[in-house]
């Protein structure tokens, strides 16, 4: 494990997200329903951010470009380019699925530390 200290614990109240570099990654860290999950913020569809998708309530991730889902836990695909109905669905075939990668987080010494070893 490559446990690296990302920043203060109380730098990320309930239901924040924040972005912090953790060598070349940009990792995304959210306190959502009383857990941090940290993410890449990089949609693996067509690697644009993530940071300002939409939460659903069955705890997945949505990308605001193409609005391909991913659950927080696992990083598995929910749904794969859905919209729009003609350009999504044809950039989701040509794009093969691929999963959001989801790292270890844990909260020690008051900070946020993030398990990024690939």
């Amino acid at each position: 494990m490559s446990w690296i200290k990302v920043l203060p614990v109380d730098s990320l109240p309930q239901d924040t997200r924040q972005v912090v570099k953790v060598g070349k990654r940009n990792i995304l860290l959210l306190y959502h329903n009383g857990q941090l999950v940290a993410v890449d913020n990089t949609c693996p569809h067509m690697k644009l951010p993530l940071k300002n998708g939409e939460i659903t309530e069955d705890g997945a991730i949505v990308c605001p470009w193409h609005h391909s889902a991913f659950d927080l836990r696992t990083g598995d695909v929910k749904e794969w380019s859905p919209w729009p109905p003609v350009v999504g669905k044809a950039l989701g075939i040509i794009s093969r699925q691929k999963a959001l990668s989801v790292f270890p987080v844990r909260v020690e010494e008051g900070s946020i530390w993030v398990d990024v070893e690939e």
